[in-house]
């Protein structure tokens, strides 16, 4: 099932989409983004960033964050640490909201848990592949964490964070064993938590 524009006239508009990506990483923050499509010009092609090849999503990213209203948030693997995953992520998606500074009639969220936020909500379970806005949140979020971990990757070089975002894969996890953790590590993650007591 592709995510359509369809599900999201069931909404009042303005709609804003937002979607998370970085919960299972053993490094970096999580990210999410806010969006607030204009319906006039929906790039082609947006679906559940998962299911896009990375060259299609730097495409359909540009595409949006050139002609729609759209804003990111952030929670620091301190934040992630001090006040779990979970507890971030929901930071992270209350920061995009608010950095958009729109008055919103329907908040589409990916998910069953909601942001602490005054506004009208709806959790949607597997959204990304419902709704056209939250799929397009995801893209944005996901590009941009992409890039983020590259960055890192440079200043923290063997870990091949340009490669695996942060994912606990074979060599991210040899290479915790060879080169130690950084401060980009959740310490409270189980395999570096175990590490470090």
């Amino acid at each position: 099932m592709e995510p359509s524009y369809k599900f999201d006239e069931a909404y009042e508009s303005p709609i804003i989409g937002v979607d998370e990506v970085g919960r299972g990483p053993l490094a970096g923050p999580v990210i999410s983004a806010a969006i607030i499509l204009n319906k006039e010009i929906i790039p082609e092609g947006i679906n559940d960033s998962k299911k896009l090849s990375k060259k299609k999503r730097i495409i359909i990213n540009e595409q949006l964050i050139s002609h729609h209203s759209y804003a990111i948030g952030m929670a620091t693997v301190e934040e992630i640490d001090k006040i779990n995953i979970l507890q971030a992520s929901l930071l992270s998606m209350k920061r995009a909201i608010l950095g958009l500074n729109i008055e919103p009639k329907s908040i589409l969220v990916d998910g069953n848990k909601l942001p602490d936020l005054e506004y009208k909500m709806y959790p949607i379970v597997k959204g990304d592949s419902k709704s056209v806005s939250i799929a397009a949140a995801s893209i944005i979020a996901k590009v941009y964490r992409d890039k983020l971990m590259e960055d890192l990757s440079i200043q923290y070089p063997g870990y091949y964070w340009e490669k695996n975002s942060g994912y606990g894969t074979k060599q991210h996890l040899l290479a915790l064993n060879n080169l130690g953790v950084t401060p980009i590590h959740r310490k409270t993650f189980a395999p570096i938590y175990n590490m470090l007591n």
